[in-house]
């Protein structure tokens, strides 16, 4: 399968997820509808990792090289989370924010077609590229499902005086704050293959450690018992800077000399 196929698979995983999802919200009344509600959501993730399997396979590289390479597999990863979190927590609502933001990211794809091309620069050629990128998109994916859960505790306690899931937020962040340092830390190994340096203040190198130090900052106000309304609009709103980091930088003036920038896609 390639970028020609895209539409028809995007299509038809929106579809599972919207049908799924709308199943699983009208089983509160109707318990039967439940189990067929959660089958067509996976079914819709199904479909998305079989795709990037073949996909991966048919370009004969990772397909990470592209930002519309990214935001597919963004697409993959944040459903599977939902879903994950409703088997260890027990909290089925998250899956939806999961699903509407992997659908988001599938219609930027279908409004701005992806390039198709198997080459890989020189510099991308390194047992560190798949590492570095697999591990900063689960950490962004982690981090994206930390602040929706902010978000919906938010809402929830601005409409009533319930604190809402807090400690899922925290969770999620704890995690995703993981995955930000081993990405930080595999990224400096691998420039330091590439280039001879492990450091050279880079646009995306400066944002990437900006992205680490905000999320840095959450868990030492954590840790100082801040209240944790407060926290969680820090959590909602620190992912804006994590957008820019993915791909935000690649706008920016700067950046236009960058190495780590994107190619277009």
């Amino acid at each position: 399968m390639t970028w020609v196929e895209f539409p028809y698979v995007a299509f038809s995983a929106m579809a599972c997820w919207g049908g799924g999802s709308l199943l699983d919200v009208f089983s509160g009344r109707r318990r039967a509808l439940k189990v067929p509600g959660i089958l067509l959501m996976l079914v819709g993730t199904a479909i998305m990792v079989s795709f990037l399997v073949v996909f991966w396979a048919g370009l004969d590289r990772p397909p990470l090289r592209t930002l519309g390479e990214t935001r597919l597999w963004y697409a993959t990863l944040i459903p599977v989370v939902g879903f994950l979190v409703e088997y260890r927590w027990k909290v089925g609502w998250l899956k939806y924010y999961c699903v509407m933001l992997a659908s988001f990211f599938l219609v930027i794809n279908l409004l701005y077609p992806d390039v198709y091309d198997r080459s890989l620069m020189p510099a991308l050629q390194s047992v560190w590229f798949v590492p570095h990128v697999v591990v900063y998109l689960v950490g962004y994916v982690l981090l994206a499902a930390s602040s929706a859960a902010a978000w919906h505790n938010i809402y929830r306690n601005i409409r009533s005086t319930a604190t809402g899931d807090e400690a899922l937020s925290h969770y999620l962040a704890l995690l995703g704050f993981v995955f930000l340092t081993f990405g930080l830390v595999f990224g400096a190994l691998w420039a330091k293959e590439a280039w001879g340096h492990y450091w050279t203040w880079d646009p995306k190198e400066t944002w990437a450690l900006i992205a680490w130090l905000i999320y840095l900052g959450y868990m030492h106000a954590n840790s100082a018992k801040v209240n944790k309304k407060w926290l969680q609009w820090y959590l909602a709103l620190a992912f804006l800077v994590l957008l820019v980091s993915w791909f935000g930088v690649n706008y920016l003036p700067s950046a236009q000399n960058s190495v780590h920038s994107y190619q277009p896609g």
